[in-house]
């Protein structure tokens, strides 16, 4: 073992470091925040070197920090940190704390974090009795250690530093430090005596002068003034805060403001450059690792931690971090961090150690790797990655690009990035040796920086990455999936390459070898090297054999190094694997362990719908090893009861706690369509099992999954809405109500939010699971029915509001409520006329049956008018926003409240901005989207009588859930609804749309009402008028009874169009996802057209421009029958597999009844020997009245010519289907057009009759109908010719008309 080789140094070390610890005692340490820069001293005092840990420890703690520095060569590498001997660093353990009574709770905090309504100098109860005042000594603070006497402070009482001051290495130099009393925040007469310093950057005071650990810094650039304020007194002014300290003299109190002065007057005159404020720059992500709350063990309220660099930093909350005002900082250079029992780790320093408390194991993990790389950080050298970054490309990652990489692969000669680099090192040590250019010193010869510095990343890649396809390459934002799949082409199969004039003939690439490796030109020998060359070729000349002779002759030292490095490097080798494809869905990994006691039901093979007692479960010692999940009578038998292989593993299921007699149970299910059941009561126990089984079944592509909290977790089949041919295999896994699932040729995880869902449906006897969310819909196949049903009923659980607050409730794709979204819609169709909206309440028994509804399942709940009265539905939405679980104005209500009595306008409304932006996400939303309800119902308060007064009386008390006694609820809503463009910044372009759109609405159905002509059921519309733009929107109120002729002939009205001769004004549907659109027949009802369409799709009235030419062929037409070939492609959308990959010749006969098609072309001859109806079998047959036909084929199909038409077949359900059919001319794709639409409405194309519509076509002969005309021109004899003409070929005479 390592650590066993190096004991005997270790123990020196140790020593070494003991009599450092000695000497450290009288020195203070002060922490520094990033970014670390040194800075200079303002003041004229001077300080002296601090003695340090002797060079040998330091070295030996890197080499224990860091197993890299020593590596060997071609072994397999483990980039973490080496945890160092406990005997190290615990000079204070937290338990003696909690021990010790009176000396834990809040001394991780200053006086300023106490509560303000507190004074600091009151005792505070503690949970475990006796109390705790501030002047109990801090948690932070140092062990009895640095308790030393007084004489060994090298400061002097006065404040100013003695002249035999040593200085801390890295750390800007104290300017001042001294005692003094500090004020507390609620301006308390008591005074706490604090030891305060100063340097440069920042103003710190401790509890005592001996304190390793501040209860607060300052920044220096955040201080803006500081002024004389009394007797001794002085106050430090900050852009946020006030700080007050009381000095021993008004002489000591000048002394501190003159230098305080100094440091703000350097700033302003111009050195601002090096005194910035540099702990602001941490809200900048780019220098923060990680950051979030975290519980310190011996502290009640949560610390916001902030790890930056090699430095972790400890704020009271998130406000003080943006503030840049902290309790302390931790130097990271001689911390260690170990693991401790569940979900808490200890950081370990010389001076204490803190324990963390994550909230969650994935956290913990997060947590820990940010800490350990910040310790890697503070023992890193950056002077090889400085000299190798002079290459300009050396300076972004040679495969994603990213900026400064920290890491190199030695033998292929690219600098990458820490992301690349995990995957560089998957592939193994024989294909990529990854070394980091900051810890792995001893690697980095002289030799190899000049290598790298020579070919940098730029001439690497004209090699490596010189035909890489744009869509196969990779950026800074891939995952995982795409830079291993990335790197493996790149590097292992050399892929992308530039090959060598001489690839493939090994005897000449070995002679261009050791040509090349006698120059200098070491590009070359890397391309010569990858592309087959043999490093350990014969030369021909016995006395320098090998190339790495040659190159060590003619001194080419860079050359020998290349060489050495790649004296096992595999050469890179394209394998195909087209032929060879195995199904293989993961492959468990082997070093999954895991035994212990569970409790066991016999196997299922139904779900378990009843409650198991605890007699059902029999007590099994089980052990999980390489893939066995085995289980025995007892631990001391050899022979398991049973087995089950990983492998055959589909779903684990965790049950919610008491669902059975034991505490926690889960559930597994295998594919023979088998259930097992496992129990035991303790939570350590369940969570081991559950998480070393998911390990041990999902594969590593989908291994991000088991992170999460999950419910449930497993494989299933799926089909996504941009490939429905075939079903492939997915990994899912539910936690809470986010559905996070990772497909089989990708490892990017995804998620779907299970309330935001807009549909979700069951197809097919329970064997199809449609989830539609925006524009993605998803559909889960049934491949097992036992796990399956057992997925249905937790999703459609999930997917339901889960509790009574405003962000568990379904949710909208704006994350609206569906319960607000769908109340404030119904409202403003049917109910901004009514008098007395929200005034007047409904019927308490139907408000509370609609709002169970809605809180069940509000995506099913459909408000119909006549169905649901206006009133109900107002006071449903009043009584949900009553009920609701903290209020819409969540815990800042009180904020919102005293917001009335700002006076000045502006800042009013900057307040109530502020106010809102702090509101949750959800909340925001929702408010913004009520109070613009609110701000269009008063616009139109002449006809419903609620002015913004009146609303604000109802909606005050309703938002704020109070009885109506406070004024200043209602003048909030006042406020917000009077104000609203200005302080929720809306367009104002934006909103009069919206008003005239509703000005609209009321104008129709207050007109409707006056002819007595309201119909129920009648539907407002936005139909568009020629093309989908803003300006061509018409709002129409659309009865069930309305025909498109109907439609368009309202639409032409409005917008005072007169139809003219050979105007066929016609209304189409439009799909713009399919590429698609039918033309209404004019006796078609509009309706149920409106009523189908999806997010994708909208209806628009514009001419028919090939309605003529139908018309004409139609009209020559003796029989409605049609013949020919097309181009066939057909898509299933829900169930089975593809047909047909792409378009195929095929024959088809239309007839008045069916559609027939033929795979086997059969020509014209044969055709006119039998009829068609006694013809060959078809292959497939279809009723013409179950067709749908649109003119348009999506894009994406490719279809061979332009002229097309999508037919779907809506007959089944189940399986409905999509066909596509092209022609190989305009005109084909028309008579085709035509005969179906003729087939289907009985030869009726266009209405015969313009008395059946409102407007009557000018120039139109009433005897004839609205049937075109045969163009007949000339003498009778003419005439005569051109009807004979056209009843041989009806095209004849416009082609001759053309020409």
């Amino acid at each position: 073992m390592y650590f066993e080789q190096r004991s005997n140094d270790i123990d020196d070390f140790l020593l070494q470091f003991q009599s450092f610890e000695e000497v450290s005692h009288d020195v203070e340490e002060i922490p520094s925040v990033p970014p670390r820069t040194v800075f200079h001293a303002v003041t004229e005092h001077q300080t002296t070197s601090q003695p340090t840990v002797p060079p040998k420890s330091i070295a030996l703690l890197s080499e224990l920090r860091a197993l890299s520095l020593d590596r060997v060569e071609g072994e397999d590498e483990d980039d973490s940190l080496v945890s160092t001997p406990e005997e190290m660093a615990e000079k204070y353990e937290f338990d003696s704390l909690v021990r010790d009574g009176p000396k834990c709770m809040n001394e991780y905090l200053s006086d300023d974090d106490l509560n303000e309504d507190e004074h600091n100098y009151e005792e505070v109860p503690m949970n475990g009795g006796g109390y705790l005042t501030d002047d109990s000594p801090s948690i932070l603070q140092s062990s009895s250690s640095f308790s030393s006497s007084e004489s060994s402070s090298v400061y002097s009482t006065s404040g100013s530093i003695s002249s035999d001051a040593p200085e801390l290495p890295h750390y800007s130099p104290i300017i001042k430090a001294g005692w003094l009393d500090k004020n507390p925040p609620q301006g308390s007469y008591i005074y706490q005596k604090r030891w305060v310093k100063l340097d440069n950057d920042y103003l710190r005071y401790y509890d005592t002068d001996k304190d390793m650990y501040s209860k607060r810094f300052i920044p220096t650039s955040s201080i803006t003034r500081v002024t004389n304020i009394g007797d001794q007194k002085f106050e430090v002014i900050t852009v946020n805060r006030n700080f007050v300290f009381r000095a021993e003299s008004d002489a000591e109190r000048s002394r501190w403001v003159k230098v305080l002065h100094q440091i703000i007057d350097r700033r302003k005159s111009g050195d601002s450059e090096r005194t910035h404020f540099c702990l602001h720059n941490i809200c900048n992500i780019e220098t923060v690792d990680k950051s979030g709350y975290l519980e310190l063990r011996g502290c009640k309220p949560k610390l916001y931690v902030v790890v930056s660099g090699d430095k972790v930093f400890l704020y009271k909350n998130y406000d003080d971090y943006k503030s840049g005002i902290g309790i302390t900082s931790i130097e990271m250079n001689l911390g260690n961090v170990k693991d401790s029992d569940r979900r808490s780790f200890d950081l370990t320093t010389p001076y204490k150690t803190f324990s963390f408390i994550a909230d969650t194991d994935t956290e913990k993990d997060d947590w820990m790797e940010a800490m350990l790389q910040s310790i890697g950080d503070a023992l890193s050298n950056t002077e090889v990655a400085e000299r190798i970054w002079e290459e300009k490309s050396n300076r972004t990652c040679a495969d994603c690009g990213d900026t400064k990489p920290e890491w190199a692969s030695v033998n292929l000669c690219v600098v990458i990035c820490k992301k690349c680099a995990g995957e560089h090192r998957s592939l193994g040590p024989n294909i990529s040796k990854v070394r980091s250019l900051k810890m792995d010193r001893k690697i980095w010869t002289e030799e190899l920086i000049q290598l790298f510095q020579q070919i940098g990343n730029c001439k690497a890649n004209m090699f490596w990455a010189a035909n890489v396809p744009p869509s196969e390459a990779i950026d800074c934002e891939s995952s995982s999936r795409e830079r291993r799949r990335f790197i493996t082409a790149k590097y292992k199969e050399g892929k992308y390459r530039r090959y060598h004039l001489l690839f493939g003939n090994q005897e000449a690439l070995n002679k261009a070898l050791c040509a090349a490796v006698e120059t200098s030109d070491v590009a070359e020998t890397l391309s010569l090297l990858f592309c087959g060359a043999e490093v350990g070729c014969f030369s021909g000349d016995p006395r320098y054999p090998t190339p790495s002779a040659l190159a060590e002759e003619a001194g080419q030292r860079l050359q020998k190094e290349l060489l050495a490095q790649n004296r096992s490097s595999e050469i890179p080798r394209l394998e195909s694997t087209r032929d060879t494809v195995v199904k293989q869905y993961y492959m468990p990994p082997q070093s999954i362990t895991c035994n212990g006691f569970l409790y066991k039901t016999a196997s299922m093979v139904r779900p378990v719908t009843e409650k198991r007692a605890k007699e059902d479960f029999s007590r099994r010692w089980c052990v999980l090893n390489d893939g066995v999940f085995s289980y025995y009578e007892s631990d001391k038998n050899s022979t398991p009861n049973g087995e089950l292989k990983m492998r055959e593993v589909v779903c684990l299921s965790v049950n919610k706690r008491d669902t059975h007699g034991y505490e926690r149970t889960f559930e597994i299910y295998t594919e023979s369509e088998r259930l097992y059941l496992f129990g035991t009561d303790s939570a350590d126990t369940m969570e081991e099992w559950v998480k070393s089984i998911a390990k041990s079944f999902v594969p590593r592509t989908a291994e991000a999954l088991v992170d999460h909290d999950f419910e449930r977790i497993g494989r299933l089949q799926y089909k996504d809405g941009l490939n429905l041919e075939c079903a492939k295999v997915g990994w899912f896994a539910l936690t809470n109500s986010t559905l996070f699932y990772c497909i089989d040729d990708t490892e990017k995880e995804e998620a779907i939010q299970l309330r935001k869902l807009q549909e979700l449906s069951i197809q097919s006897d329970n064997e199809v699971l449609v989830l539609v969310e925006g524009r993605r819909t998803l559909y889960i196949h049934a491949e097992r029915k036992l796990d399956f049903s057992g997925w249905i009923s937790t999703i459609q659980r999930a997917s339901s509001s889960a509790g009574d607050t405003l962000t568990e409730q379904q949710l909208t794709e704006g994350d609206i409520p569906v319960i607000v979204d769908k109340c404030i819609d119904y409202i403003t169709q049917y109910g901004l006329t009514s008098e007395g909206i929200y005034r007047k309440s409904g019927q308490n028994s139907k408000t509370t049956s609609l709002l169970d509804s809605f809180r069940k399942d509000a995506r099913s709940v459909k408000l119909k008018e006549g169905d649901h009265q206006v009133d109900d539905v107002s006071n449903t939405l009043k009584r949900f926003f009553r009920d609701i679980k903290e209020g819409i104005f969540s815990k800042f209500y009180e904020d919102w409240l005293q917001t009335t009595a700002i006076n000045d306008e502006n800042q009013q409304v900057q307040q109530y901005q502020n106010l809102l932006n702090k509101l949750p996400k959800v909340n925001k939303l929702t408010l913004q989207s009520l109070i613009n309800h609110l701000y269009c119902v008063q616009r139109f308060s002449d006809e419903n009588q609620m002015n913004t007064h009146n609303l604000a009386i109802v909606f005050g008390p309703t938002l704020f859930q109070t009885d109506g006694q406070d004024y200043k609820a209602g003048r909030v809503v006042e406020d917000l609804i009077s104000r609203y463009v200005v302080i929720f910044d809306v367009d104002e372009q934006q909103l009069k749309k919206r008003l005239d759109e509703i000005s609209a609405i009321i104008k129709l159905k207050i007109a409707v009402a006056s002819t007595g002509t309201q119909q129920a059921g009648d539907f407002i519309c936005t139909i568009y008028l020629e093309e989908k733009k803003a300006d061509n929107e018409q709002h129409i109120k659309v009865p069930a009874s309305m025909t498109a002729e109907e439609l368009t002939f309202e639409i032409l009205d409005r917008r005072k169009i007169i139809m003219r001769e050979k105007d066929y004004w016609c209304c189409f549907e439009v799909n713009e996802k399919e590429d698609m659109e039918r033309p209404l027949h004019y006796s078609e009802k509009v309706l149920p057209v409106l009523h189908s369409l999806g997010t994708d799709s909208y209806m628009v009235v514009k001419k028919h421009i090939s309605m003529e030419a139908m018309l004409i062929y139609i009209a020559s037409k003796v029989n409605v029958t049609k013949h020919g070939m097309m181009k066939f492609r057909e898509e299933r959308i829900l169930l089975g597999l593809s047909t047909s990959a792409g378009f195929h010749d095929r024959y088809f006969i239309l007839t008045s009844n069916t559609l027939r098609l033929y795979k086997e072309v059969r020509t014209l001859n044969k055709l006119q020997k039998s009829a068609p109806e006694q013809s060959h079998k078809p292959e497939k047959e279809w009723p013409v009245k179950n067709l749908k036909v649109y003119l348009g084929i999506k894009k994406k199909f490719r279809p061979p010519t332009c002229w097309g038409f999508t037919i779907v077949n809506e007959a089944e359900r189940a399986e409905k289907q999509h066909w596509y059919l092209c022609c190989d001319t305009q005109q084909e794709m028309r008579e085709w057009f035509a005969t179906f639409i003729c087939a289907q409405n009985e030869g009726n194309i266009w209405p015969s009759e313009s008395s059946r519509v409102k407007v009557s076509r000018a120039f139109q002969d009433s005897r004839l109908g609205s049937i075109s005309l045969i163009p007949l021109r000339g003498s009778a004899s003419q005439i005569r010719k051109s009807v004979a003409a056209f009843s041989v070929d009806h095209l004849a005479m416009i082609r001759n008309e053309d020409a």
